[in-house]
């Protein structure tokens, strides 16, 4: 092979490889675009059946809303929240439940832009039910003092926190558990007073909660939030990040075969403003009779 002929190689290998490299830059340019800007605000509304034993017939074919992990602060965009809140009213639930972090702060500085956003909330006919999150705690997760202002504002707009509490809505109990995390987790009486074949179902953030054994015989659902869907999930593989002991606990729908099930909602918000195959979720619940 003579000089040009080799050097005529070298220039097509190296044109090959600038344009491989720079297709690959662009496509990593391109996806780290969508990652951060596009899908952390591109709402998906989930709608799925769940049945419910012993279901009064005045429920049945209800619509309970779910909505979790907001994560109203600094890392969340509020009007991104609103438009969402906006966009659930108009899909007109009957029932509303938030299964915690509504908000990420250190202290109660972020309160009064809580207030601001959630005056977006609907307050659906037959109610709007809150479990708090370990975030509602503020820093460490351990301020009472946040969690009973967050509680108290909630309660000002409408809603109804339940904190290892229980109220009968038309037949159907709405158990609410205090975060597994935080510094009130005492579920074990009010899960309890849930009788043998009582329609329930129960508010917990942490799905890890699942799998304590504080569940005195309940069978029904259980419905969470907290590992916002892993955030980043490769095609045909598990999230590699969660905050769960439980690393079956992703997203979606699990039965946990004891008689009970659970949903995960991957959640609005975000702490670090970042989603791969898990975009943030209302999920519309359609109540039936198991």
């Amino acid at each position: 092979m003579d000089d040009t002929v080799k050097v005529k190689k070298m220039l097509f290998t190296r044109r090959r490889f600038l344009a491989g490299a720079g297709a690959i830059a662009v496509a990593g340019s391109g996806l780290g675009g969508y990652t951060w800007l596009i899908e952390p605000g591109w709402l998906e509304v989930v709608r799925q059946d769940l049945p419910v034993e012993g279901l009064p017939a005045g429920l049945d074919g209800r619509v309970l809303a779910q909505l979790s992990d907001l994560h109203i602060g600094a890392q969340v965009s509020s009007d991104f929240i609103i438009r969402s809140l906006v966009r659930l009213t108009a899909l007109k639930p009957d029932m509303l439940v938030i299964t915690g972090d509504l908000v990420t702060c250190h202290g109660d500085e972020q309160l009064q832009e809580v207030a601001r956003v959630m005056r977006h909330c609907p307050i659906p006919p037959l109610g709007a039910y809150v479990a708090l999150g370990n975030h509602d705690y503020g820093q460490g997760w351990r301020n009472i003092a946040v969690a009973d202002a967050l509680s108290g504002l909630l309660r000002g707009l409408g809603m109804t926190v339940l904190r290892n509490e229980r109220k009968t809505v038309e037949g159907l109990q709405m158990v609410g558990l205090d975060d597994l995390w935080g510094p009130n987790f005492a579920p074990e009486s009010v899960l309890a007073e849930l009788g043998s074949g009582t329609p329930a179902i129960v508010l917990s953030h942490n799905p890890d909660a699942a799998d304590r054994p504080v569940w005195a015989g309940y069978r029904g659902w259980i419905l969470s939030g907290h590992t916002h869907g892993g955030q980043c999930k490769p095609p045909f593989l598990p999230p590699p990040l969660l905050p769960v002991e439980n690393r079956r606990y992703t997203a979606g729908a699990f039965d946990l075969y004891d008689g009970r099930h659970m949903y995960i909602n991957r959640g609005l918000g975000h702490l670090m403003q970042v989603r791969i195959n898990a975009r943030p979720e209302v999920t519309l619940h359609r109540l039936v009779r198991a």
